[in-house]
């Protein structure tokens, strides 16, 4: 009887644990951004820390979004789901080389944000998204800001900053979920076995 308790335990325990995750915090400087109704693009950003490893070139950040849905590049709105954001590293201080994360914008919005004391009249953009990679990754961007002074997008601006934060699934969890698993065939066949 014991032995069934542990083992409910133990299979209600390990999905849990599956989706623990761990976080890295990057952020990026410069580039260009450009676009219009068709949607926003990024070129030529700096990745400059990618959690613990600083640097002045660490590595891009690139991303294409979706068209817009509501609203425009000038005074804001809702793009659609769809383009692409891209983070690669260029092997320095610790960062891996190559693609880090791919994936795609499942949303996105991108509004006028006045700065504190705003009181000059400078409008600040702010791009906030969610975008989900093909191995269970995802980037949640959280600001990705352009000032443009006194005046509205106009359909290209300098990145001041971007700050991002990747979540990606820990392996060692899933390994733990497949050893589970395999534990309770083991179980299961040697019951079958023995009765």
């Amino acid at each position: 009887m014991r032995r069934a308790v542990l083992l409910a335990v133990l299979a209600l325990a390990i999905p849990i644990s599956a989706w623990a995750s761990s976080s890295i915090d990057l952020t990026n400087q410069g580039g260009t951004l450009t676009g219009g109704m068709s949607g926003l693009t990024l070129t030529g950003s700096v990745l400059k820390i990618f959690g613990s490893s600083v640097g002045s070139n660490l590595g891009s950040v690139s991303f294409t979004t979706g068209a817009f849905v509501t609203g425009d590049a000038q005074h804001g709105g809702t793009l659609a789901p769809g383009g692409t954001f891209t983070i690669t590293g260029n092997g320095t201080n610790g960062v891996p080389n190559g693609v880090i994360f791919t994936g795609t914008f499942t949303s996105a919005e991108w509004a006028i944000v006045q700065p504190a004391g705003g009181a000059n009249g400078s409008n600040t953009y702010h791009l906030t998204a969610t975008i989900v990679g093909n191995n269970g990754a995802t980037v949640i961007t959280s600001q990705l800001t352009f000032n443009t002074g006194k005046g509205y997008f106009n359909g290209s601006i300098d990145l001041a900053s971007g700050d991002s934060t990747l979540t990606v699934p820990e392996p060692g969890t899933l390994g733990l979920l497949g050893t589970g698993l395999v534990g309770l065939a083991g179980l299961l066949r040697r019951k079958i076995r023995i009765g």
